[in-house]
């Protein structure tokens, strides 16, 4: 059975002051890691305070983003081994922000899935269409592009230790979300394309989450589904109070 995984992606919020106060107010009240893991997504400016924060507890972090290089002039780059050197356990690649405003292609996200691994850390890989792909009938296509471009030359171990975002993009931030049918028949296609790639073992240890306008009211409904193990959270994971309850509503 997969461990049901729910990270909070903060996005470009909070200060340093007010990332830590959310640590302490959810650190000793989070739910067992043999449960779920709860993951905090936060910007690479706090990271270093979170990890002495929740240093020894159930709480685990994850990057919003990292470079492919581990060093060299790349000015304003965050290194994937200065983040594992942090106690960075997850780095979340491929979000559609990242993919619109900053021009990533399949093929940045794949270089750095490779080294995310190579730095001990888990990727948090992103995939989902635009609202006129859907419109189109033409998600499954566009979904299995993306999966099988971000996760070329990875081994069979490291697919079965990553964790798959899909994020219908008309649904993130908007209030609309895919219904949980919807949700688990796109991420039946994340599964089936891995199974494609990588055989059937793999592709049912591979963790798929759902992302998009995800809250504590409608988070059971997502993963009472069968191919849904986690979600990924935006603004309903910004309080520790809502962040708590959407584990409560897992656990």
């Amino acid at each position: 059975m997969r461990k049901p995984i729910i990270a909070g992606n903060w996005k470009m919020n909070k200060t340093l002051a007010e990332a830590v106060d959310f640590a302490k107010a959810v650190k000793g009240a989070v739910p067992s890691n043999d449960v779920v893991d709860s993951v905090i997504g936060s910007p690479a400016l706090f990271l270093a305070a979170l990890a002495e924060e929740v240093k020894g507890t159930d709480v685990k972090l994850s990057a919003q983003n990292s470079y492919w290089e581990n060093t060299g002039a790349f000015t304003g780059e965050n290194s994937p081994a200065a983040i594992a050197d942090l106690g960075v356990q997850y780095v979340i690649i491929g979000h559609s922000e990242r993919r619109e405003y900053f021009h990533e292609t399949d093929a940045d996200i794949n270089k750095k899935a490779k080294a995310i691994f190579a730095n001990g850390m888990t990727p948090i890989l992103c995939c989902g269409e635009s609202l006129e792909t859907y419109e189109a009938g033409k998600t499954a296509e566009w979904i299995e592009g993306q999966i099988t471009a971000g996760l070329e030359g990875l081994s069979d171990a490291q697919v079965s230790n990553l964790v798959i975002a899909y994020e219908p993009i008309w649904a993130i931030g908007t209030g609309k979300s895919a219904d949980a049918n919807i949700a688990d028949e796109i991420c039946g296609v994340v599964r089936q394309t891995v199974e494609k790639l990588y055989g059937e073992t793999v592709a049912q240890a591979v963790r798929i989450q759902y992302g998009g306008s995800v809250k504590p009211e409608n988070i059971a409904e997502y993963m009472a589904k069968e191919n849904v193990d986690g979600a990924l959270v935006g603004g309903a994971a910004l309080e520790p109070a809502s962040f708590l309850a959407l584990l409560d509503a897992v656990k």
